[in-house]
């Protein structure tokens, strides 16, 4: 941005006043992506849906929030970024009422989806007026306390949903936004300015059609995601037909972008080879980090039988690997190659998926916590540095469509990550249970050994002989489905380690860049 506007930012309040008033907006919206994680057993149960149909309380918001993004530009500067900013924070805090208060699937499904569009522009806006705020040579700084906020928060989310879950019910998960966007709104209201440019600005018209494609591809992407474990994906005509509608509006969507005079969001920054690539890598990345935030409080309630607050605490150290990891990546991104620190951060996320991996059934509550710690270490190192190289040689002008394509595709990921996670979990453990089951035959000495041991101690306990015997079947048909499903989640950790280490070749196609303060992707 133009010194003059900085500046200007600078003569209306502290900008660490302003950093914390825009942050706290940020940390509700990037709160709000996992918060539900560790409750949507709960909820499930409490709204008469399955599991997996409960995963669309994450998916639906991830992709509102999506479609709102690369808007948000337009809409800021149509309305004014402080008025549009309060609006979204006011549809957000109103949603997230309306979530609590669902006596349905649907209705926190639309609620869910209406909150994902009211968060949706909440951190690019937040990112744009933090930039303006700070001196060019304190930006940096300034990005990396605002990527804390944005990495703990995602990792705080479970741990704060497991206590409001056990403590009170899953609806105080979504309550708790309601003070903290009230507080958000004063402190944006007292402190936070338009700069000129923002209020003699004449954007035009919007790009309705573009927009209108971008939430129809979206939308058959996300329900194809939602839908297809379910509905044996492309076995379905339905999908099939979705799949045609998608490809159709997204092709349709590029053209319109490309030819548009002033399009929804300006393609042409791919042109930069690092901003494409540093696309490329948030995506994949934003999957990764989705998806172990989603597996892990599953794992932990389904096969360990923890409460949802134990699984909240089981996972929660990994915002101290993310809090290590700020201080000193703020400062090393400004001196060295972000290349190597972005290699790092995968490999050390690689490590520590290659470590859930050794998962079994005798762990406790804290066998995990260094691979923890680990991860979000990884992340932080990741994050930052990515942000940093990806943006650096984009023109001012450019940052704010940048940003929201950036945004755009880490949600993306991350819709993706969580159906592919959840999908390979059920595919797996069928697979498995096919597999170990063929040893357990009637013929087998061993089988029938556990059988008559288990139907001997049934019998001790008070059950008759065929009680006992249907009982110790039973017994067994369980522990098969138990670690069928185990394996499932080991094998969808170790693709995740995969996955990482196969990222840190791309990293290398990055042009080199030492960071001078970027904008900062957070969850």
């Amino acid at each position: 941005m133009a010194e003059p506007e900085a500046n200007h930012a600078r003569q209306i309040s502290n900008p660490w006043l302003i950093a914390i008033s825009v942050m706290l907006a940020t940390f509700m919206e990037v709160l709000d992506t996992s918060i539900a994680a560790v409750a949507l057993p709960y909820i499930a149960g409490s709204l008469s849906a399955t599991n997996d149909e409960a995963t669309w309380v994450l998916t639906s918001y991830l992709v509102a929030n999506a479609i709102v993004l690369p808007a948000s530009s337009w809409f800021s500067l149509k309305f004014g970024r402080k008025r549009f900013l309060i609006t979204c924070i006011v549809i957000f805090t109103v949603s997230s009422f309306l979530c609590g208060a669902a006596t349905s699937l649907a209705i926190i499904l639309i609620a869910r989806a209406v909150q994902g569009a009211g968060g949706g522009a909440l951190q690019p806006l937040s990112q744009s007026i933090l930039l303006e705020s700070f001196p060019p040579e304190k930006r940096g700084v300034a990005m990396a306390v605002f990527a804390l906020g944005v990495v703990v928060a995602p990792v705080l989310g479970p741990t704060l949903g497991g206590w409001l879950t056990d403590t009170y019910t899953w609806r105080w998960a979504f309550y708790i936004n309601i003070p903290i966007g009230i507080f958000a709104i004063f402190m944006i209201m007292r402190y936070v300015e338009d700069p000129p440019y923002i209020k003699n600005a004449k954007p035009g018209k919007i790009d309705g059609i573009g927009l209108g494609l971008l939430a129809i591809w979206l939308g058959c992407l996300q329900i194809i995601l939602d839908k297809g474990q379910e509905d044996d994906w492309f076995g379905a005509t339905w999908i099939r037909w979705a799949t045609a509608i998608l490809l159709t509006s997204f092709v349709s969507f590029l053209i319109r972008e490309f030819r548009h005079k002033k399009p929804l969001v300006d393609l042409r920054v791919f042109r930069h080879r690092n901003f494409a690539l540093g696309c490329v890598l948030i995506g994949i990345f934003g999957a990764l980090l989705y998806g172990l935030v989603t597996l892990l409080p599953l794992f932990y309630q389904e096969l360990m039988g923890y409460t949802a607050l134990i699984a909240g605490w089981a996972v929660s150290p990994r915002g101290i690997g993310a809090i290590l990891a700020m201080p000193i990546i703020g400062v090393l991104t400004a001196k060295i190659d972000n290349r190597w620190l972005l290699a790092f951060g995968f490999a050390l996320f690689g490590v520590a998926s290659l470590w859930f991996g050794e998962v079994n059934l005798s762990i406790g509550q804290w066998s995990l916590l260094w691979a923890i710690i680990i991860s979000g270490f990884g992340s932080g190192c990741v994050f930052v540095p990515l942000s940093t190289t990806a943006m650096a040689g984009l023109p001012n002008e450019e940052i704010g469509n940048a940003s929201g394509l950036y945004n755009l595709l880490r949600n993306i990921g991350g819709s993706i990550g969580i159906s592919v996670v959840n999908t390979i979990v059920t595919r797996h453990t069928q697979t498995h249970r096919n597999e170990m089951s063929r040893a357990i035959t009637s013929t087998s000495v061993n089988v029938q050994s556990q059988l008559r041991g288990i139907q001997q101690f049934l019998s001790f306990q008070g059950s008759s002989p065929s009680t006992a015997l249907h009982r110790a079947y039973a017994l067994i048909d369980g522990t098969l489905n138990q670690q069928a499903r185990l394996w499932a989640y080991v094998d969808d950790f170790r693709y995740m380690a995969l996955v990482c280490f196969g990222c840190i070749p791309i990293v290398f196609m990055l042009k080199k860049a030492v960071g001078k303060g970027g904008v900062s992707a957070g969850h």
